[in-house]
């Protein structure tokens, strides 16, 4: 006969996983937490085709949990939930990017664009606006838009886990010293090349990655729709990602 599994609760259980490693413990914790792992999820499928299966995603997103709840140290004074989403997140995003399901055409054009702004950035010395970007690519504006809309949906979690993750990445005997460094000059560097963003793109960032909310959300906050968001976000994210690769960052 099975013997009688054990009741947690939330304190109890991060006890025993602290103190004695206990498997049960740990799986409890894996399933109180799950619906974090969903929420995390469903909110990064939302702008992904329909042929991406949520299901998938969850499950990529539990090996993140696992990690998190391995790692954990909560004598950082750091909320679990706030230190697990973004290593949720980065399990998820692993998936997607070995799925490589992002057509050629959308990373040519993702690339187009990030050529676009670094050449203009450099002979402008300041951020280059949408019509300028257009004339780069003789395209007009709305064309941009609709690439820029392209390029939203093959990117979805464009600015990695760690860029914009303000904890710490200790707790966990597998920590590697080298890469934690490495992560935290990216996340300093990411920090700062944001301050150097137009103002609308910079509140885009800070309320998609700080603050949690959706794009229909930002929106809302912005005045504009959906989609211009969508636009907007990819236009701050290629920026960046043209910034820090000219720093060797990425």
């Amino acid at each position: 006969m099975n013997a009688r599994p054990h009741r947690f609760t939330l304190t109890t259980a991060w006890d025993a996983w602290h103190e004695a490693q206990d498997p049960d413990a740990r799986e409890w914790l894996v399933v109180h937490y799950a619906s974090l792992v969903k929420f995390v999820a469903g909110r990064l499928a939302a702008g992904l085709p329909k042929s991406v299966d949520t299901g998938d995603l969850v499950s990529a997103g539990v090996f993140g949990l696992m990690t998190a709840i391995d790692r954990f140290d909560p004598s950082h004074g750091v909320k679990f939930d706030s230190f697990a989403v973004p290593r949720i997140r980065g399990a998820i995003l692993d998936g997607l990017r070995a799925l490589d399901w992002v057509p050629r055409s959308v990373r040519a054009k993702a690339r187009s664009v990030q050529d676009a702004i670094a050449s203009l950035e450099h002979s402008l010395g300041r951020s280059p606006t949408d019509e300028e970007i257009a004339a780069h690519l003789k395209i007009d504006v709305e064309e941009l838009h609709g690439w820029l809309s392209d390029v939203a949906s093959g990117a979805v979690g464009p600015l990695d886990h760690v860029a914009l993750d303000d904890t710490p990445a200790s707790g966990g005997v597998d920590t590697q010293p080298g890469r934690a460094l490495e992560e935290t000059e990216l996340r300093n560097a990411m920090r700062q090349e944001m301050s150097r963003l137009p103002e609308r793109e910079q509140a885009v960032l800070v309320l998609y990655y700080d603050d949690g909310l959706t794009l229909s959300e930002i929106g809302e906050v912005l005045g504009v729709t959906e989609s211009r968001v969508s636009q907007i976000h990819s236009k701050a994210v290629l920026q960046l990602r043209s910034r820090l690769q000219l720093s060797g960052l990425a």
